[in-house]
């Protein structure tokens, strides 16, 4: 057991340190001239020499920080951990995933001794927390845009009263909760701190990857070159965005059944094998014992995965 997770350590760590020196070493002479020119400008900005530029944090990780910086694989868990809301940096994401890995083989091991299920037990629990990151992003979302319509109603009300775009922005990000008020704030403060509202709306965007913010940004964008009545827009929009929910409540029910299928076809083999191993253990003895049927057990495991993403990928309708 421990040979085997000695060479999982030193084959991960060996992907490792090989990604990162192909992935930093290219970018490393232009983050260091990024560095001189931040600090130039740090030291001329103020006479009393305290610093205009906002250090980044990087956590207690700092060497995982370092490995990550500047590279595509660390600016899209950084985009991630952003957009999932969670107070995490991406050196701890890592060091988290290492540890799920680690302990998803050694419990494996204990269980079934075998060196494919080791390292499918490694992949799966190394892979864990990005699962969850991207569950807790999808559940974000979806949160987001249930409460983009009273934002959006929100703002038309204000502009009619009378207030400014800009003040309207404000007013959600001081009225509504969670997500959508704290991402308003965002947008609020980038303007407010001089950044062009279009190009803070389109920020706004980037971080909520979400086709009707994209719509409100380009809208408020045509707007603010062609002119027109804004207040209205933002009623077009929020009802466009209303009838969509609508809609895509009603693929919901029609594909329900697809999706109990799924389900029931996922779940029919695991309950059918544990009530066989409680009913005639005898027979299911030499499935998890006999190299054979472990390799059936993880070929049907296999199977059934794909099988439930496919009826997933079928039954996925876009509104």
């Amino acid at each position: 057991m421990l040979v085997a997770v000695a060479v999982f350590l030193f084959v991960t760590l060996l992907i490792l340190a090989g990604y990162a020196a192909i992935a930093v070493l290219p970018g490393w002479a232009a983050r260091k001239r990024l560095e001189r020119r931040l600090r130039e400008v740090a030291a001329s900005g103020r006479e009393d020499g305290v610093s205009v530029v906002a250090p980044a944090s990087t956590g207690r990780l700092t060497a995982i920080e370092r490995a990550l910086a500047g590279t595509k694989a660390g600016s899209g868990l950084t985009r991630l951990i952003a957009q999932s809301g969670v107070r995490m940096t991406p050196g701890t994401v890592v060091a988290l995933s290492l540890a799920c890995g680690v302990a998803a083989a050694l419990a494996s091991d204990l269980v079934v001794r075998q060196p494919f299920v080791l390292v499918a037990a490694g992949v799966v629990g190394t892979a864990a927390p990005a699962a969850w990151l991207l569950q807790r992003r999808r559940a974000r979302f979806a949160a987001f845009e249930e409460q983009f319509p009273e934002a959006l109603d929100l703002m038309s009300r204000a502009i009619r009263a009378g207030h400014a775009l800009q003040t309207a922005l404000g007013m959600v990000a001081d009225e509504l909760p969670a997500p959508v008020g704290p991402e308003f704030r965002k947008t609020f403060d980038q303007q407010n701190f001089g950044l062009p509202v279009k190009d803070a709306l389109n920020d706004l965007a980037e971080r909520v990857a979400i086709l009707d913010v994209r719509f409100f940004a380009t809208a408020v964008a045509i707007q603010r070159e062609t002119g027109g009545n804004l207040a209205e827009i933002l009623d077009n929009l929020s009802y466009v965005v209303r009838e969509r929910f609508k809609i895509r409540r009603q693929v919901r029910v029609h594909t329900a059944h697809g999706r109990f299928t799924g389900y029931v076809l996922l779940a029919l083999p695991a309950a059918l094998g544990i009530g066989l191993s409680y009913t005639n253990p005898d027979q299911m003895r030499p499935l998890f014992q006999e190299p054979l049927g472990q390799m059936m057990l993880l070929a049907a495991v296999v199977l059934q995965t794909i099988g439930f993403f496919w009826i997933r990928y079928v039954i996925r309708i876009e509104v």
